[in-house]
C-alpha cells in the first residue's frame, strides 16, 4: 500500500477510536498487523505516538469554553461551593496522579504487553462485558449531575481504574474511566466529560514521554531502517497527525451528543465481537 495512503488510513482509525470506549491501541495494532506494517519498526511506533498526540490535541480546543470556565472560577467553582481541594481542575490532577504513579512503576510490564494481540483481544471481550453490565445496571439510575459534583474519592477511584488501560492494552482508557465513573455513581454524561478532561493530562504526559524518548535516543528506540526522518518520513507523520486531529474532533462532538440520549451497549457489543474475531484470527494464523 502507498505510504501516504497508509498514513491517511491509520490517522482515520486513530481519530475514530481514541475517545470511543473501543481501544484505539487495539485498533491500530490490529490494523497494522492486517496491513503488513512492521510492528517492531521504530518509525511506525513513533507514527502511532504522533497520531495519538494529534487526536488528543483536539480536546483542549473542543472543551476550551468549559476549561476556561473552570480556570476563571478556580478555586470557588461555578456555583461558589468548591475549594482548592475539590475543584474539578484539582480533582482532574488528583485522578491523573493516581494513574501516573502506578503506570510509571509498571513501565516494564506495559512495554512487554503493548503489542500482544491475544491480550488485546481478551481485554476487548472482557472490557466489553464489564461495560455492558455496568451501563445496564447503573446507566439509567442517576440523578442529573455535573463535573462540579465529583468528589475526591470518586476522582481517586477513576484514576486508579484508568491504570488498567495502561497495563492491559485493549482495555481502553475511555472504557475504564467511563465504567469507573458510573460505578462511582456518576451519570453517563458526567462520567464521559470527566473522562475527556482526565485524558488531557494523562495522554499528553504519556505521548510526550514516549515521543521525547524517540527523539533523544532514535537508535536505541529502533528508529532505523525503513522510512527515515527525511522529507517523506516527515510528510507521512504530518498527514497522520492532521487527519487524526480533525477526525477525533468530529468524534468527540458526536459522542457527547450520542451519550446524552443513548447508552454504551452498542460499543460493548462491538468490543466483544471484535475481540472474538481477533482470537479466531490468531488461532487460525498459528
Amino acid at each position: 500500500m502507498n505510504t501516504y495512503l497508509l498514513a491517511l488510513l491509520l490517522g482515520v482509525i486513530e481519530g475514530l477510536t481514541e475517545f470511543l470506549p473501543v481501544s484505539s491501541t487495539a485498533h491500530l495494532r490490529i490494523s497494522e498487523a492486517l496491513l503488513g506494517v512492521d510492528l517492531s519498526n521504530g518509525y511506525w511506533k513513533m507514527f502511532s505516538i504522533v497520531i495519538q498526540l494529534g487526536a488528543i490535541l483536539c480536546l483542549p480546543i473542543h472543551f476550551r469554553s468549559r476549561i476556561g470556565e473552570f480556570l476563571a472560577t478556580f478555586p470557588r467553582g461555578i456555583r461558589g461551593d468548591r475549594t482548592w481541594f475539590n475543584h474539578p481542575l484539582t480533582l482532574t490532577l488528583v485522578a491523573f496522579a493516581c494513574t501516573a504513579g502506578p503506570a510509571f512503576l509498571l513501565t516494564k510490564l506495559i512495554g512487554k504487553n503493548i503489542e500482544n494481540l491475544i491480550l488485546m483481544a481478551l481485554s476487548l471481550v472482557i472490557g466489553g462485558i464489564v461495560m455492558w453490565i455496568v451501563d445496564a445496571m447503573r446507566g439509567n439510575r442517576h440523578k442529573p449531575d455535573d463535573v462540579d459534583d465529583i468528589r475526591p474519592g470518586q476522582a481517586i477511584w477513576i484514576g486508579l481504574c484508568q491504570t488498567l488501560s495502561a497495563v492491559f492494552p485493549g482495555t481502553s482508557r475511555s472504557m475504564a474511566t467511563i465504567a469507573a465513573g458510573e460505578l462511582a455513581g456518576l451519570s453517563r454524561v458526567t462520567a464521559l466529560e470527566f473522562s475527556f478532561l482526565l485524558s488531557i493530562p494523562t495522554m499528553l504526559a504519556a505521548t510526550g514521554y514516549e515521543l521525547v524518548k524517540f527523539l533523544r535516543h532514535p537508535e536505541q528506540e529502533g528508529l532505523t531502517g525503513g522510512i527515515r526522518m527525511d522529507t517523506q518520513g516527515t510528510a507521512v507523520l504530518a498527514i497522520g497527525f492532521v487527519v487524526s486531529f480533525f477526525v477525533a474532533w468530529g468524534v468527540v462532538a458526536w459522542f457527547m451528543n450520542w451519550v446524552r440520549s443513548r447508552g454504551f451497549a452498542p460499543f460493548a457489543i462491538y468490543r466483544i465481537l471484535l475481540g472474538a474475531a481477533v482470537l479466531v484470527w490468531a488461532a487460525v494464523s498459528r
